[in-house]
């Protein structure tokens, strides 16, 4: 079985386009959307839409932080991202705003567990940004593989059981190996707003017969997309950290 896992497509729509003209050319079994559809960006309601289509054709959707901070109207964010949830809200019309409410905080297929954050009070939006979260995310569940994303930086946890995860960073489309003996927290990097240094969308590709991971990079015209940042009127900062993946 092969899964696209995408994450944090943030109303980037080139970037998501990219990704998804890439994805049907690799023809998975299964699409999982893991949250934050929304913020940032400034095409929120192509990408609700889109997505919302894509749930009707059989694809997984979790809620990320900024989808429930523009369903319910949050501002405890940072400055730039509660300004483009406000900004989002007077975009979007109550069936967006309906359907970004009702998406879960998590869904479970077999063994792998999905989830925007960490499996750690996923209500809770807890950044894995070292072992010491990686650990405690494994620890919350009993699902062998669990991913996630949240922090826009590829990485993957292994742990043996009884012992602490270890951290790998894996390479840009190359496939990355899962150990039958171990539990795997996958974090699946970012479509819309990479923070590793490469501008290019990032989404992972799970092969379960191959059982290995790979974190594919799509390039995508982010020009355009920090052009249209700063003619919405938007905060200038959120389309150069696109040119730059910072």
């Amino acid at each position: 079985m092969r899964i696209a896992i995408l994450s944090d497509i943030h109303a980037n729509r080139e970037a998501f386009e990219a990704v998804l003209e890439f994805v049907r050319k690799q023809a998975p079994d299964q699409l999982v959307l893991l949250g934050d559809l929304v913020g940032y960006g400034p095409d929120p309601v192509y990408v609700v839409e889109k997505v919302a289509d894509l749930v009707e054709g059989g694809a997984f959707c979790i809620k990320g932080n900024h989808d429930e901070a523009a369903a319910l109207g949050r501002t405890d964010m940072t400055e730039n991202a509660r300004t483009a949830i406000e900004w989002t809200r007077k975009r979007l019309a109550r069936e967006h705003l309906d359907f970004l409410a009702q998406l879960p905080l998590s869904s479970r297929s077999g063994d792998r567990l999905y989830v925007h954050a960490s499996a750690e009070r996923p209500e809770k939006w807890l950044y894995i940004r070292d072992v010491d979260a990686a650990e405690r995310c494994l620890s919350s569940s009993d699902a062998r593989f669990i991913f996630c994303g949240h922090t826009h930086i590829p990485a993957i946890y292994y742990a043996l059981p009884g012992s602490r995860p270890v951290h790998f960073r894996p390479l840009d489309s190359v496939g990355a190996p899962l150990s039958e003996l171990r539990r795997h927290l996958v974090v699946v990097g970012a479509v819309g707003q990479p923070r590793d240094g490469n501008p290019a969308a990032c989404f992972a590709l799970l092969d379960t017969e191959r059982r290995e991971v790979t974190m594919v990079r799509v390039p995508y015209d982010h020009e355009e997309t920090a052009r249209k940042i700063q003619a919405s009127g938007l905060p200038g900062w959120l389309g150069m950290r696109l040119k730059i993946g910072r």
